[in-house]
């Protein structure tokens, strides 16, 4: 499938546009046995979503028409578009038997209509130009019912904004108090340092980046948009907030190409690459690293290698290989080929010095670092000799201050990392009541991320925990953490002190309690059992596919174990979670501290030396380095 690699060009990933090329035409190839009979609809296997087939056969034709209209516009056969074109015939046709499902009757419909739009001007001249005048009438008729549809208030605004936009200037319906509503709300979710939230909770996720930053850039470079809906200095603001998101995007990507798996819809995989291609395509400066060839930030070589491509070709719910686990209750079969934004890149020309210039390394790979992301809440840590990056997370949680649901496992977890998906128990500082159950902190206030001189940064979230029963809420799954009924806890500080890959995370309960305090670390996947080693002191050590991740305990806890799962995670068989606990429950005001890492089992580990008198701490680094933390007043 794929041509020689050229390591001249690509020294990181011996990859160039001919390598990209081939796995879009092998994923556009794999989709033709799924054609339905008028091209409407490709009805890949599996289980389908909450919407029903006709819905999943429409986000196949939607979402594979983004890959196919790159290729085209990028110099590509134009005859990759003739199904499409045969397909926008039939489901446009309200008595075709394939007729689709119009966005105002079903919510699933206005996403994929905005692929449809985006692909229609993309590639008009080979395209829409060419479509009989019918054809294209019902076309406008049926994205026309979008125009003053509610819309939820996230990233689908866009949604909204890309089909309206397209009508415009197809001479049908649309509506400029739609247009100005939606970039107002999209206003509304711009936070510091270029990031956008996707909606009014804490919601920071893989969306900033292949959505909310990937579709204004898009829109303005494709559409003949007036300066009375959007004037040059939104322009250019929303250019610098993408440039200001990249130097935080590409220190987030793992020396192998991994993005961080955190957040909805991991399904998606390489789309993580989107605002890279986005910001090449609309003349964006990108960071150092990995801009002068977008293509060297290596998420699509990294799937490829690890089995995403099943093997007849398609892409199945999963990360690396099918895991229907990982759907929400909006995944079907079509969903995973969204991926296909990761390969916008292919809409620019040959010649494009994206392609022609050689591959730069990636921010893991020039040395170690650390790095404070405000907006999420974010202690970012990077160490060269693994290619792993962290994030210690006090910020994001898809939630508000105050919240008192259950928490979102992608969203409220103390860490994520490029080498480990989350599980059911890593990542937490959770008090066990009588019973065992684990409290929740989403809702949680964020007192402070910062950086301090040695490169260190320190963060601190402090809320009252609860426990929360779930059972009884069947709420689709769109990320967010459930509802249930409550039982009130007392409220948990916790602060991390992070530096050279080590978190020393530090936990006071700051009101009385019957239940014991436990801290878990990072989660070993492995198809092999991982192994685990336990010291007197108390500490964990768990191994596996070449990972090690450990916890320490420096002050007050007494308990140390390890939590095995199994078909938890698309990484392995088994997951294995060290935890440290207090044999009995924790007293208002003591205060408990333990070294957690994950590295590649990279030589031995010395942790810092941690004295304390009240609430003013010092950590004494192994080169001697002193950190001081005041712990926030209760």
């Amino acid at each position: 499938m794929l041509p020689p690699e050229n390591r001249f060009l690509s020294p990181h990933t011996g990859w160039t546009r001919a390598h990209w090329e081939a796995v879009a035409d092998h994923l556009l190839g794999s989709v033709n046995r799924h054609w339905s009979p008028r091209c409407a609809r490709i009805d890949l296997p599996g289980e389908p979503s909450r919407y029903g087939p006709a819905s999943d056969g429409l986000e196949g034709f939607a979402r594979t028409f983004l890959l196919a209209g790159f290729r085209v516009a990028g110099g590509g056969d134009p005859a990759l578009l003739e199904r499409y074109a045969w397909g926008l015939a039939a489901g446009t046709d309200p008595h075709s038997p394939e007729a689709w499902p119009r966005p105002d009757e079903l919510g699933q419909a206005k996403v994929e209509a905005a692929s449809i739009a985006l692909v229609l001007q993309l590639t008009r001249p080979w395209l829409w130009d060419h479509l009989d005048d019918g054809v294209r009438e019902r076309v406008v008729d049926w994205l026309g019912t979008v125009v003053g549809q509610p819309y939820p208030p996230i990233n689908w605004v866009w949604f909204r904004i890309v089909v309206e936009s397209f009508l415009r200037e197809a001479g049908g319906p649309w509506s400029a108090e739609d247009i100005e509503h939606d970039l107002a709300l999209h206003a509304s979710f711009r936070r510091e340092g270029g990031w956008l939230s996707d909606g009014e909770e804490r919601a920071y996720d893989h969306y900033a980046g292949w959505a909310l930053h990937l579709y204004p850039l898009l829109w303005t470079h494709l559409f003949d948009i007036p300066d009375s809906l959007c004037p040059q200095e939104v322009r250019q603001t929303w250019s610098d907030d993408l440039a200001r998101y990249l130097q935080d995007a590409v220190a987030l990507l793992g020396a192998d190409g991994s993005p961080l798996m955190q957040g909805r819809s991991l399904t998606y995989r390489f789309a993580a690459a989107a605002p890279f291609w986005v910001a090449a395509m609309t003349g964006v400066p990108g960071p150092e690293h990995g801009l002068a060839a977008a293509r060297g930030i290596r998420c699509l070589r990294h799937f490829v290698d690890h089995g995403a491509l099943e093997p007849d070709g398609l892409l199945q719910l999963g990360w690396h290989g099918g895991w229907p686990a990982i759907r929400q209750a909006y995944s079907g079969p079509g969903s995973p080929y969204w991926a296909a934004k990761g390969m916008l890149g292919l809409a620019l020309p040959a010649d494009h010095p994206v392609w022609t210039d050689a591959e730069l390394p990636l921010p893991v790979e020039t040395k170690d670092f650390t790095r404070v992301i405000a907006a999420p809440g974010w202690l970012v840590s990077a160490r060269r000799a693994d290619g792993i990056v962290t994030t210690v997370n006090h910020g994001t949680d898809h939630a508000l201050p105050g919240d008192r649901r259950a928490d979102s496992p992608l969203y409220a977890k103390l860490g994520y990392s490029t080498a480990t998906m989350p599980c059911s128990t890593d990542n937490s500082v959770v008090l066990l009541d009588p019973e065992g159950a684990a409290s929740h902190r989403a809702g949680f206030r964020t007192l402070f991320v910062e950086e301090l001189p040695g490169g260190v940064v320190a963060g601190a979230s402090q809320g009252p925990v609860r426990w929360v029963d779930t059972g009884a809420d069947d709420s689709p799954d769109h990320g967010s953490g459930r509802a249930g009924e409550t039982v009130e806890g007392p409220p948990v500080l916790v602060v991390s002190v992070v530096r050279s890959g080590v978190e020393i995370r530090i936990v006071r309960v700051d009101g009385q309690t019957d239940a014991r305090l436990r801290l878990s670390g990072w989660p070993i996947a492995a198809d092999t059992r991982p192994q685990a080693e336990t010291a007197a002191r108390p500490e964990v050590v768990v191994t596996g596919a070449r990972l090690r991740s450990s916890a320490c305990s420096l002050r007050g806890f007494d308990q140390a174990g390890v939590e095995t799962e199994s078909g938890s995670s698309p990484l392995g068989k088994y997951v294995a979670v060290p935890w440290l606990a207090t044999a009995g429950p924790v007293r208002r005001g003591d205060l408990f501290a333990a070294a957690v890492r994950l590295d590649r089992d990279c030589g031995a580990m010395t942790n810092p030396l941690l004295t304390g008198h009240g609430d003013e701490i010092v950590l004494r680094w192994s080169d001697g380095l002193d950190t001081r933390i005041t712990l926030p007043s209760p």
